[in-house]
């Protein structure tokens, strides 16, 4: 198959980073909310566009309930939660903005659809970022004129308070392109991957993907409870993780010889018999397991309570972990 060269981004070119004041959120569910509250705690104006008439009261609620947390890990000077008019004429929302995020739904036909839309109504030179958990630009890119401006980034959630965001673009986009976005993300304060090359379901999720897997084959088999499997990683390997990650936690575990001796030692067991990566059957046996673990984990607390504990935990080990990397630095 001939690759088609990747087009350099045309005239205008897109705005300096640090000279963006208004953001066009599109699609202002969990994620598309989320970041519009990020972007409002950064110091900027927000335009959001979403098809459902309940959108703007959504939107609004998860930002009141995200701005305690942001406050706490510092706002911006000029920060407000109110710079944000949600529209529900899409043309409306991108009048005026320097950078555009869509977090519509895991609709490729949808994604295909909008972006086109929002590649047709965008301010030449505006670059156009998706925040797609799975799909590549290359497959989403298909019906839109300027493919060389449009890119993802891949959030995770909440991404107001998580930082790391993928970054990669399609066979057609621009390098500079993607070089901006990167840029641009960095600006923000966020933690940032610039891929070299479309990659399945990014990095990220693909490694949270094979937890996943192997956790629903323990539900299933009965080796397992959902309680069990959570706390396996809070009070195991997910304490070694915020800092290290899994590579270099295995680098320690081969102790003075690092991963050469980890490798070398412990190399036969890979092909031991205990992982199960292909997803297992979802029958409703599975599901209501599952379902009906969660509710004994939960414990009666409400999905709001939940999201509010997780939040000051996240908060709780960013703070420690910057402390830390400050320490390491001095």
């Amino acid at each position: 198959m001939t690759t088609v060269p990747a087009a350099p981004i045309p005239d205008p070119q897109p705005p300096e980073v640090a000279e963006v004041t208004t953001i066009a959120c599109v699609g202002i569910g969990t994620i598309g909310g989320g970041w519009a509250a990020y972007f409002l705690s950064r110091g900027y104006r927000v335009q959001a566009w979403d098809p459902s008439p309940e959108a703007g009261d959504r939107v609004r609620a998860l930002i009141d309930a995200a701005w305690p947390a942001l406050t706490q890990l510092g706002l911006a000077e000029g920060a407000d939660p109110h710079a944000i008019s949600v529209h529900t004429d899409l043309a409306e929302a991108l009048d005026g903005a320097q950078f555009v995020q869509e977090s519509a739904p895991e609709v490729l036909e949808m994604k295909q659809q909008l972006l086109a839309d929002i590649d047709a109504h965008a301010a030449p030179g505006v670059i156009i970022a998706s925040s797609t958990s799975g799909y590549s630009m290359t497959e989403m890119a298909v019906d839109a004129a300027s493919p060389e401006r449009l890119v993802v980034g891949h959030p995770f959630n909440p991404p107001y308070l998580i930082p790391l965001v993928e970054v990669v673009g399609g066979e057609q986009t621009s390098p500079a392109a993607v070089a901006w976005v990167s840029a641009w993300y960095e600006h923000l304060g966020k933690s940032v991957i610039t891929m070299d090359h479309e990659v399945p379901g990014f990095i990220a999720n693909r490694l949270q993907e094979a937890l996943w897997r192997e956790a629903l084959h323990m539900v299933d088999n009965g080796e397992a409870t959902v309680e069990q499997i959570d706390r396996s990683i809070t009070d195991g390997p997910g304490l070694r993780w915020p800092l290290q990650g899994p590579m270099l936690t295995f680098h320690l575990a081969g102790g003075p010889g690092g991963m050469a001796h980890m490798l070398d030692h412990f190399g036969p067991s890979l092909k031991s018999p205990w992982t199960r990566l292909e997803a297992p059957e979802l029958t409703e046996e599975l599901r209501g397991a599952v379902v009906a673990g969660c509710d004994d984990e939960a414990d009666g607390r409400t999905v709001p309570e939940l999201v509010a504990q997780r939040d000051q935990a996240i908060i709780a080990v960013r703070q420690v972990i910057e402390q830390l990397r400050r320490g390491s630095a001095a």
